[in-house]
């Protein structure tokens, strides 16, 4: 008797726990302002779809003013589209402001974000590829022949993939409850070494390092120090981007593009640099233009191509770079190894 109820409580309890998992698809947003003297502030662009809502609540407002006493009639928000959102603005600076008061739903307090529906699979696919790439280069790939760098490659590639699985929890989190639970401080984090991660390793194949020395020369060091503080910035840049609002968004790409331009200092730098601009100006302008220019129902399409070329130029990186006995990519003639030997004993170097 106990065995052949077993089955049926089994099912009891998954059909219960199913039940009480939130179907909703929805995102909190939570913004403190003060002492803004800004007369238009923009909170947060979002779409939802046909039978989503929108719910916006403010409190503790106060206003003060050194010309006289302030109109609060000249005080509110409003939730326009793109197509609306200039005449929308030249209407509010003229007291036409268009006010709401949206309630949910008595069966739901969802406030649908569809935008971003997919991207948490999204990520989790290209968290697979990522470490199914680890995996091969770390695991099965010429192990014997492996340099310094190469571990510090597959360090990378694990971050990469441990960053991308955190960002799937924090997009699924926010589609069922609305806030990250945590998640977020561990995406954040992982994007921070993922970037510092790059960034040094870019450099390191630049340099040569364990590759044809075992240690680094003074002006490396210096491109070093210049590069991750920069890469620091990016990622600050990044996290006041995604927690405070649609502001300062060609910062991360103009400290990227710094730090690439005194990544091509380095002496042995060919081919290998074009393909680093490419993909730092890809990832930060073209993608960038994608989330302008589509619709908010396809914003998933920017995440895809992003991670699509990240994916594409890990490999290449790691291709180009894998673990054999000589590669071709130091292989020199007589000439360009004269003038880097020359190059290398030049102990100074201007940044």
């Amino acid at each position: 008797m106990a065995g052949s109820l077993r089955p049926h409580i089994v099912l009891l309890v998954f059909l219960t726990v199913l039940a009480s998992i939130s179907s909703c698809m929805a995102e909190i947003k939570n913004l403190k302002i003060s002492s803004d003297f800004r007369a238009i502030i923009l909170f947060e662009k979002f779409g939802f779809t046909r039978r989503g809502e929108v719910a916006v609540a403010v409190s503790d407002v106060s206003i003060s003013s050194t010309l006289g006493a302030p109109d609060h009639s000249l005080l509110g928000f409003f939730l326009p589209s793109d197509e609306s959102l200039i005449q929308a603005a030249y209407d509010s600076q003229h007291g036409r402001s268009s006010y709401s008061d949206t309630k949910p739903s008595p069966n739901t307090g969802c406030v649908l974000h569809s935008s971003y529906s997919p991207v948490p699979s999204l990520y989790t696919f290209f968290a697979a590829a990522f470490f199914a790439v680890w995996i091969h280069l770390a695991l099965f790939k010429n192990r014997l022949a492996a340099h310094r760098l190469h571990h510090l490659m597959a360090g990378l590639l694990f971050t990469k993939a441990l960053n991308l699985i955190f960002a799937a929890e924090d997009q699924h989190y926010i589609r069922q409850t609305g806030t990250p639970h945590g998640w977020d401080v561990l995406f954040y984090l992982f994007q921070f070494l993922k970037g510092v991660l790059l960034f040094t390793v870019i450099v390191l194949i630049g340099t040569g390092w364990s590759f044809l020395k075992p240690f680094l020369q003074e002006r490396e060091k210096k491109v070093l120090m210049i590069v991750i503080p920069l890469q620091v910035v990016a990622n600050i840049a990044s996290v006041v981007i995604g927690e405070t609002g649609p502001f300062i968004r060609d910062w991360t790409s103009k400290t990227d593009g710094k730090a690439a331009r005194n990544v091509a200092k380095l002496t042995l730098f060919r081919q290998f640099y074009t393909v680093v601009i490419g993909y730092l100006y890809f990832t930060r302008v073209v993608v960038y233009a994608l989330k302008t220019i589509t619709s908010y129902k396809y914003r998933w399409v920017s995440v895809a191509a992003e991670e699509t070329a990240s994916l594409a130029f890990y490999i290449f990186m790691f291709y180009m770079f894998r673990p054999v006995e000589k590669n071709h990519y130091f292989a020199l003639d007589d000439e360009e190894e004269e003038a880097a030997e020359m190059v290398l004993r030049d102990e100074e170097f201007e940044l």
